[in-house]
């Protein structure tokens, strides 16, 4: 094992040094997909040279407030559930043996806590890749997110009573891979460290459409294409991928209570903002995160219960990035129940249901908005609003398992799937991971 850890860092060098795509910062990508002007259509007068150029500028809560979508990738990367970095095999010294032996008959969870620690002077090596691949945010499915623009000075009524409807498709992926650290200092401490890097991938595809609710002449408010010619419609596209180290997180656990069936550990987690945020890599915000874990084990089942509360500082992804004002990233409380059962003894299946109550966090809601007409009745285009902030919990389900081919190695697989629709959502996330232990 010693001998593979060499090319495990070779190749994980190789994958850090991999950055393609054409936007400059992916946190910037909604905001500047028209160009730095917003979304401008073209009007009457451009098309006559002798004319002083008048621009049709049209303004909509998708473009200017979609920092939604940051605040939402920014608490999702701060709350990933990662992998324990608890390792699977758990010792105590035996007095009457003089030796360390196994605490546990089960391996442990996968994405949750345990109150059991590594024992003294062991240390485990563990390296995770989980895969998220976003398909809706708080239920609005980002293949088809509606976006309705209206002109300057609507109320003004005439050709400004015109609007762009903007179909959006947004694709956006993270891969995780990450390394753990942990180290038994004595037989109830451990320490740890994780080292992730992320790839962050994200486009957004926008097909406008002008819809003539104060005008009937094509040359009043028109699109320009490639060849020169003017129509109602257009699409704009901007896309970029982007890799890198993201936040590192320092843990310390100790467990307090230690019984036959029975153990309490406390700890805390501090996240230190070192992903680069701008392209979404990292929350761009330090954090705390201090938890419990009430943990039972009787023969082959242990049951276990997790509580935290992730304090957050302030990002420029709460913010605006493009003028890198910051505000505070929401706080999470967290909370996991579950069990694992060690079916036999190199098979362990895990359980598990994870929760988070996001505190405080803008809420993106679709409608159907009605718009007035020059003539005729209201037209009624689907769109999106940015509500209050407000506070809801994101709960996922978890299923895996970890397999003991050789000595002191693992080898743990896990499907995460989402039990709601709050929140930036991926319907299931794979995870594959290995662990050793010596």
């Amino acid at each position: 094992m010693r001998n593979k850890v060499p090319v495990l860092v070779l190749l994980w060098l190789l994958f850090l040094n991999i950055n393609s795509g054409l936007a400059e910062e992916l946190g910037t990508i909604f905001k500047n997909i028209y160009g730095p002007k917003g979304l401008v259509v073209d009007s009457e007068a451009v098309l006559n040279p002798g004319d002083q150029e008048h621009f049709a500028h049209f303004n909509s809560s998708f473009q200017s407030s979609f920092n939604l979508f940051n605040i939402a990738m920014a608490s999702q990367l701060t709350a990933v559930p990662l992998p324990s970095p608890a390792s699977g095999f758990t010792y105590v010294f035996r007095p009457e043996t003089g030796a360390f032996a196994r605490s546990t008959q089960s391996f442990g969870p996968i994405l949750a806590d345990r109150a059991e620690t590594l024992g003294r002077r062991r240390f485990s090596l563990s390296f995770n890749y989980q895969r998220f691949s976003f398909d809706s945010i708080e239920g609005v499915d980002l293949k088809s997110v509606p976006a309705v623009f209206t002109h300057d000075d609507r109320q003004l009524g005439g050709g400004r009573l015109d609007v762009v409807t903007t179909d959006n498709s947004i694709k956006a992926t993270v891969g995780q891979f990450t390394a753990f650290f942990n180290y038994g200092i004595t037989d109830r401490l451990d320490v740890s460290v994780a080292v992730p890097t992320v790839k962050t991938t994200l486009s957004l595809t926008s097909n406008a459409t002008i819809q003539r609710l104060g005008t009937t002449d094509p040359k009043v408010h028109f699109f320009r294409d490639a060849s020169g010619g003017i129509g109602n419609f257009r699409s704009f596209t901007s896309s970029g991928s982007k890799t890198g180290i993201g936040d590192l997180i320092f843990r310390t656990k100790g467990n307090v209570l230690r019984r036959e069936h029975t153990g309490v550990a406390l700890g805390v987690d501090f996240r230190a903002p070192t992903g680069d945020e701008k392209n979404l890599l990292g929350s761009g915000a330090p954090g705390v995160k201090p938890f419990a874990v009430l943990s039972y084990s009787y023969k082959r089942i242990a049951p276990h219960v997790n509580v935290g509360y992730q304090w957050n500082g302030k990002s420029i992804l709460a913010g605006d990035v493009a003028t890198q004002t910051k505000a505070d990233l929401p706080d999470q409380v967290l909370y996991t129940a579950g069990l694992d059962v060690g079916v036999v003894p190199r098979l362990t299946v895990a359980f598990d249901v994870l929760g988070q109550r996001v505190i405080d966090s803008p809420e993106l809601v679709r409608v159907n908005q009605s718009f007035s007409r020059l003539v005729g009745p209201a037209a009624t285009f689907p769109n999106i609003q940015f509500n209050q902030k407000r506070s809801f919990n994101i709960i996922n389900g978890a299923i895996g398992l970890k397999v003991n081919p050789a000595p002191h190695l693992l080898i743990g697989v896990n499907a995460l799937f989402k039990m709601n629709d709050s929140g930036l959502r991926d319907k299931v996330t794979p995870l594959v991971g290995i662990e050793y232990s010596f």
